[in-house]
């Protein structure tokens, strides 16, 4: 990462004095840029003996809806005494002074994010078996909270949420067009969006939705066997239908007999889950099912739908990149990445990659 994007995304001396005031005053203190996310920008600060996390929108101008880290604060904080695992939540900021945009301050939770592989410790079949039933049993929590009794009753509206996500990713891949047009079309998403639009199935039931849940926006723990302790990346949750939650989760499983992840974005998508032990897209079905009591249908819709939305996410990076808004080195492949999604989301409609 360079200085000068550094400089953009924290003012040190800016991010001190405002710690100092809401925490008071210590003689350590450091800040550095995690660059593991492509998303909102998350700083490690050490102030005193505490180690916090900061999260803030990347720079520049971004997408209507996109990036509202202080909606991502304020459910993760009203989930604190609920059985969802979320980091203790620490400070909101919508005072631009201090570095320019809304940003919010949580406690940093120790273990593992698995990414590109699994830890050492957790490379048996039981272990991994482990993985796949805490990754569901997670997300079936969040879709059992009482979400009025959470303070979060006004935090969305349920009805028609399915609809909307079809029409707000829609809109977010034209306000990416609008530049991203200009270096190279991608029709295929043309059609993903009017398939999806005409098959929009009813929702099960209604609850809170995390909007970003899979296997890299969970924590586990440092010990064995494999368990939860934090769920991250809220800035898309709401009030909707469990099911979008699920079929984006899906998404990025692989199962043995899978194609091979599109190159452009083959860091997006993990694929050490077709090792032995690890169950199978059906099973998490299954026990999402068990779990929840809520039956997973219409399948191709929903999986459809999540790749849609991150060839949405993709195209808005590659548009950030164009405008010189990024730092990103995923952010330049979404020329050729997006296109590949597409042709994804296309199979998937097609029954050719099924569940």
């Amino acid at each position: 990462m360079s200085d000068e994007y550094f400089a953009r995304i924290v003012d040190r001396e800016s991010l001190a004095d405002y710690f100092e005031r809401e925490l008071g005053a210590v003689e350590a203190f450091d800040v550095r840029h995690h660059q593991e996310g492509h998303s909102n920008e998350t700083l490690f600060v050490e102030w005193g003996d505490r180690d916090l996390v900061v999260r803030r929108p990347p720079p520049g101008e971004v997408a209507d809806t996109a990036h509202d880290v202080l909606r991502e604060y304020r459910v993760m904080d009203a989930l604190q005494e609920t059985d969802v695992r979320v980091p203790p939540t620490v400070l909101a900021c919508e005072d631009h002074s201090v570095l320019g945009c809304d940003f919010y301050v949580m406690e940093r939770v120790a273990g593992d994010v698995l990414r590109e592989g699994e830890p050492e410790r957790f490379a048996t079949p039981d272990h991994r078996q482990r993985i796949g039933e805490e990754l569901v049993d997670g997300l079936a929590e969040i879709h059992a909270v009482d979400y009025e009794d959470a303070g979060l009753g006004e935090f969305g509206h349920p009805e028609g949420f399915t609809e909307r996500q079809v029409s707000r990713w829609s809109e977010q891949l034209t306000w990416a067009f609008d530049v991203t047009s200009e270096e190279r079309e991608v029709p295929a998403l043309y059609d993903v969006m009017e398939w999806l639009t005409e098959n929009v199935p009813d929702a099960p039931t209604h609850t809170l939705v995390q909007g970003d849940y899979k296997l890299d926006n969970v924590m586990f723990g440092p010990g064995t066997p494999p368990e939860i302790v934090a769920v991250f990346d809220w800035e898309l949750s709401t009030l909707g239908n469990p099911l979008v939650d699920l079929g984006w989760l899906l998404s990025y499983w692989w199962d043995e007999g899978d194609p091979e992840p599109p190159a452009a974005t083959d860091s997006l998508t993990a694929t050490f889950m077709t090792s032995e032990g690890y169950p199978s897209r059906q099973e998490l079905v299954e026990r999402y099912e068990q779990r929840t009591g809520i039956e997973y249908e219409n399948d191709r819709f929903y999986r459809a739908l999540a790749v849609y939305k991150l060839a949405g996410l993709g195209e808005m990076f590659f548009r950030r990149y164009l405008e010189g808004n990024a730092d990103d080195p995923l952010y330049p492949k979404m020329e050729t990445g997006v296109p590949e999604l597409a042709d994804r989301a296309v199979r998937i409609i097609e029954g050719e990659e099924p569940l």
